[in-house]
């Protein structure tokens, strides 16, 4: 027999933006169910053991499974209900404007949820090898970096015993210094960009640290073994090509890709929310309510972060607009925000009048400083100079409703000419 539930509010993914998203709702006294696939909740923070979370969210330096736990609690204790081990299959508008969700579980079998609201915290994926169509063979030995992860620090088994790692992405740069910790020599790691992608404090603690050598405009063009990889080529860019002339080879059973995450918004799709193109995640209002109404989005579903802390932040937020929503708030003006020179996205992309917001960016640009400069309807009414700009940072900045106060299209430009 198919099960039914009814709530106030599905929460979709039980990382590190649901749980904080169902904290909130939970809290305020909304019935809230977190539906997610894992067995347990805390996502992947619950296979990253080294610290450094919770510094902004939780004013304390953890670890991921500490960081997982604690979240955890807080939503349990605030009354949200979990049903873990449950994929949702389907997700859609009813006709009567509530929601109705389709999960698949090995315990339960199918459920059927209906909920007011929806927040997706699906978080992202890895892209593969496949998605950069790195040619050779195809022997065991290859991993992304956060399947190397979970190999290593939840099922205690090495992946090999010598490695080099593609793409310059925080969580190989992390797992470069967990394989040395282990005793895998680390051979190189590989950038195509000419600089890395990164936090610094990881290009620091992870490689500089240990002697690892990193090559920035540098690509595999070849990866070679039969039953085990055995070697890979690499060859320096001119241009974006690789200089087949300078190709050299390097020794190795174990290949490991952080090459950058995808959000996860196959769901999202089934919705109809509109997508951006720029961040593969939901086009969201001021109170990160996508295009369909009571639909909401946080973390890196929405698009891909730096730091958890910032992810619990944004879907907290989502949280608190959606409660407004299941208290009938009319509907939020949109008002569109843009990006020019020198960023690649700004999140949200619609700002209410009179409404404080804060906006996220991504710099396309390195620089020393720069001006961040918004502009109302033509006219600049905010500037603010930043110092230490880099890809591998997002810019975040709260502007006060006083200066959001008329329509217009909002656009944000990074200049590196500082003006007085």
């Amino acid at each position: 027999m198919i099960q039914e539930e009814t709530y106030d509010v599905a929460v979709i993914g039980a990382g590190a933006a649901g749980l904080a998203a169902a904290a909130e709702t939970a809290g305020a006294g909304r019935s809230t169910v977190v539906i997610d696939r894992e067995e347990l909740p805390g996502g992947i923070l619950r296979q990253c053991i080294h610290n450094g979370f919770g510094i902004n969210y939780f004013k304390e330096e953890l670890t991921g499974p500490e960081y997982a736990t604690r979240i955890t609690r807080i939503a349990e204790e605030a009354g949200a209900v979990f049903a873990l081990g449950s994929a949702v299959t389907d997700v859609k508008r009813l006709p009567d404007n509530r929601f109705g969700l389709v999960a698949l579980s090995a315990e339960r079998g199918v459920v059927r949820y209906t909920a007011r609201a929806v927040i997706l915290a699906m978080g992202c994926r890895e892209r593969t090898r496949g998605n950069l169509a790195v040619p050779g063979t195809r022997p065991a030995g290859i991993y992304t970096a956060g399947s190397a992860q979970k190999l290593l620090n939840r099922d205690g088994a090495l992946p090999g015993t010598s490695a080099v790692i593609v793409g310059s992405g925080d969580i190989g740069l992390i797992m470069a210094r967990r394989l040395r910790w282990c005793g895998i020599e680390v051979k190189a790691v590989i950038e195509i960009m000419p600089q890395p992608s990164g936090l610094p404090r990881n290009i620091a603690q992870c490689l500089d640290d240990f002697g690892i050598p990193l090559y920035l405009e540098h690509a595999v063009t070849n990866i070679g073994g039969a039953k085990r990889v055995e070697y890979v080529d690499v060859a320096p860019l001119a241009d974006g090509i690789p200089d087949a002339s300078k190709t050299f080879r390097i020794q190795c059973d174990t290949l490991l890709f952080s090459v950058g995450l995808v959000p996860e918004n196959e769901l999202s799709r089934q919705l109809g929310v509109e997508l951006n193109p720029a961040t593969g995640g939901a086009r969201v209002d001021s109170g990160f309510q996508t295009s369909v109404p009571g639909v909401f989005a946080g973390g890196n579903v929405l698009h891909v972060h730096d730091l958890v802390d910032f992810v619990s932040e944004e879907a907290a937020l989502a949280a608190k607009a959606a409660l407004r929503y299941l208290d009938g708030a009319p509907p939020p003006e949109r008002n569109r925000v843009r990006v020019e020179a020198n960023l690649k996205y700004v999140v949200p992309g619609y700002f209410s009048r009179n409404l404080n917001t804060v906006f996220s960016f991504r710099p396309l640009i390195t620089a020393d400083a720069a001006q961040l400069t918004a502009r109302l309807d033509g006219e600049i009414v905010w500037k603010r100079r930043l110092r230490g700009i880099r890809p591998a940072e997002m810019i975040k900045v709260e502007l006060p409703g006083t200066l959001l106060n008329r329509s217009g299209d909002l656009v944000f430009s990074l200049e590196t000419e500082l003006e007085a």
